[in-house]
């Protein structure tokens, strides 16, 4: 039996400290650490923010969600 609507649903994480010092706004575009995961809908219902590394800022960073 089918369900409405999907429980799982792909997300982007882009990396918060590059976006907010401006790193992709330089004359070099150095660019901007993504990330591509699944969020369940039910579980967690607000924007979802993970650490990860950035090879940007060359360290653990705070990935928030983004639209698509």
């Amino acid at each position: 039996m089918a369900k409405g609507k999907d429980a799982r649903v792909i997300v982007l994480l882009e990396c918060t400290s590059c976006t907010r010092n401006g790193f992709n706004k330089q004359k070099k575009p150095l660019g901007v650490s993504r990330y591509i995961t699944q969020r369940n809908r039910h579980n967690t219902p607000g924007r979802l923010e993970l650490r990860k590394f950035c090879p940007y800022c060359h360290k653990h960073t705070i990935h928030g969600e983004i639209k698509k």
